[in-house]
């Protein structure tokens, strides 16, 4: 019996030790995602700039249009 109960409670530690795990990717995957949509906005802001900056070049003429 005594090696019953020794089996249950590293079966236990191991189960919260996973849940914690869990807990942890899921916080990794939120601030992931997090991460992806300040990228694509600074993409997008800089795909903007870049426009804008193609179209004064060419108005002051120091490229060709």
């Amino acid at each position: 019996m005594a090696a019953d109960n020794i089996v249950l409670e590293h079966l236990r530690a191991i189960r919260e030790t996973q849940d914690r795990h869990s807990e942890d990717l899921r916080e990794i995957k939120g601030r992931l995602g997090i991460l992806e949509q300040q990228y694509a906005n600074l993409s997008n802001r800089l795909d903007r700039m870049d426009e804008r900056i193609s179209r004064i070049e060419k108005r002051l003429d120091l490229v060709e249009s």
